[in-house]
């Protein structure tokens, strides 16, 4: 089980997408409130309504800890301590962790970054303590996979399904969901400029 965690204050499009992306793979992912609540709002407002309470979940066996961003949303996730726990112990047991925008900050602030590769929102870099910072759109290195923004949000999601289904088996998945071709019309507008 993937489980992706809200706090008041996420980015819509970071928690939204990936989510979407997901469970169209087939692969089964939770949202999780850290609030208190069932409905939380997010950075513009929109109440979304978790699958589930922090308080309810057993992350013991979770597959993947997913983090998106926004502020305050993120730094809400950085505050809660049984959130922080669950993240040491899943580090500590070698499972992979995501996260996106401002998000990675809490992974920083754990120290669990130390020497590994991530990305982040621009001028968030500096609170990801021994990271290398790539400012790619999405990195993955070791058991992190880390995203950059909002205009990530979709690639994020992608590199989360392929981590456990194979580039190969979500390559379909990117052509129905006609995100290949953004980057081929792009491409074809970038050729006509020469």
């Amino acid at each position: 089980m993937i489980y992706l965690f809200l706090a008041t204050g996420f980015e819509d499009i970071e928690a939204l997408a990936p989510l979407d992306i997901i469970r169209r793979a087939g692969l089964d992912i939770t949202t999780v409130s850290i609030t208190g609540e069932k409905i939380v709002y997010s950075a513009h407002g929109v109440g979304v309504v978790a699958d589930a309470l922090l308080a309810d979940v057993d992350l013991s066996g979770a597959d993947m800890l997913v983090l998106p961003g926004g502020l305050p949303g993120s730094t809400n996730l950085d505050e809660c301590e049984p959130l922080r726990q669950a993240i040491l112990k899943h580090h500590a047991e070698g499972k992979p962790l995501a996260a996106i925008c401002a998000a990675p900050m809490v992974y920083g602030h754990l120290g669990i970054l130390e020497g590994v590769k991530a990305t982040c929102y621009p001028g968030v870099q500096g609170q990801l303590k021994g990271a290398e910072y790539t400012g790619e759109i999405v990195t993955k290195d070791g058991q992190f996979i880390t995203g950059r923004g909002p205009g990530a949000a979709m690639a994020f999601g992608y590199a989360i399904a392929e981590h456990f289904l194979g580039e190969e088996a979500v390559a379909p998945l990117r052509e129905g969901m006609i995100y290949n071709q953004l980057f081929k019309d792009k491409l074809a507008d970038l050729y006509k400029e020469f």
